[in-house]
């Protein structure tokens, strides 16, 4: 059965505190493991949040401030030393390319795994290779060199056992016509438009440290799962603005005008102890599904009808 959920591993900006570690997310789609954005002690909350390195298949990194990707380097070693089978893409802005190589090699180990770095030099699609989806990278606003991820799966058929039984397809022939788009029965041809459904690809968006841009709406626009940053509220506005960063107000209006269905609040700046603000503010703009983001939660990929 396939698995697509987003697991929390750390929700704090800038420093971790007594209730927060530093960012980290793994979004599970069956069998891809794409870890954003691993700061300090991302490896010790996937040991209780019970994911392991093996699931690891992709690593994404915004930018090269220290809460985003100082648990880079324990995790590409524990990727060695668990002894991956498979190759991990890693990808990350270009002009941050001395900084995932100090980190890449920050201490001596075997390596044993095959990690693939990827860095981005311009906004678009990225190589994704063997994925059931695709993965973009979009340019943020914020004082250095930062990228946001989108994902998107193409759109397929659903079977309908209905129209399936009364064409009298079963057994060996259900997978033929799945694999084959047609099948031959009874000298007639059934095709996969016939007895399926459209069924529409799910969506993924991961928006961090940035302004207000085009690049924020272009990440959110219709997706299931937004995942995205809101460190301040809106009476601190003005901080939000001058290092680059959302207020949970701003984050709810995106979701609001890009159609998003689950809207994920994140990031939070260590001023706020309590978050019960950052829903109120959030709920005044927007009505979909609202999560404002524990560490260790488990939040779903919306299903597609």
């Amino acid at each position: 059965m396939s698995q697509r959920e987003l697991v929390v591993l750390g929700t704090a900006s800038q420093v971790p505190t007594r209730n927060r570690n530093h960012n980290g997310y793994l979004l599970r789609w069956d069998g891809e493991g794409l870890l954003f954005d691993p700061g300090e002690g991302t490896q010790r909350q996937m040991l209780h949040a019970g994911v392991s390195a093996t699931g690891i298949t992709r690593i994404a990194v915004t930018h090269f401030h220290g809460d985003h990707c100082l648990g880079l380097a324990g995790v590409i070693q524990r990727i060695n030393l668990d002894r991956v089978p498979h190759p991990v893409d890693a990808y990350y802005p270009a002009s941050g390319q001395v900084f995932f190589d100090r980190l890449r090699h920050a201490t001596a180990y075997f390596e044993t795994a095959e990690l693939r770095p990827r860095p981005i030099s311009e906004p678009g699609p990225l190589q994704a290779p063997g994925a059931p989806f695709a993965l973009e990278a979009v340019r943020l606003s914020h004082p250095v060199d930062s990228f946001g991820y989108r994902l998107v799966e193409p759109d397929g058929r659903r079977l309908d056992p209905a129209l399936l039984r009364a064409a009298g397809i079963a057994g060996p022939a259900v997978g033929r016509l799945q694999r084959e788009g047609r099948v031959e029965l009874d000298g007639r041809t059934v095709t996969l438009d016939e007895v399926s459904a459209p069924k529409p690809g799910q969506s993924f968006a991961f928006v961090m440290d940035t302004r207000l841009c085009e690049g924020v709406q272009e990440l959110a626009a219709g997706v299931d799962l937004l995942v995205i940053e809101a460190t301040f509220l809106d009476a601190d506005a003005h901080l939000a603005e001058d290092h680059g960063h959302l207020t949970a107000a701003q984050a709810a209006r995106v979701a609001a005008e890009a159609g998003v269905r689950t809207l994920v609040l994140t990031h939070f700046s260590q001023r706020y102890p309590d978050l019960e603000g950052h829903l109120a503010e959030a709920r005044k703009h927007f009505d979909g599904e609202i999560v404002v983001a524990e560490d260790l939660a488990r939040i779903p990929v919306p299903a597609r009808n």
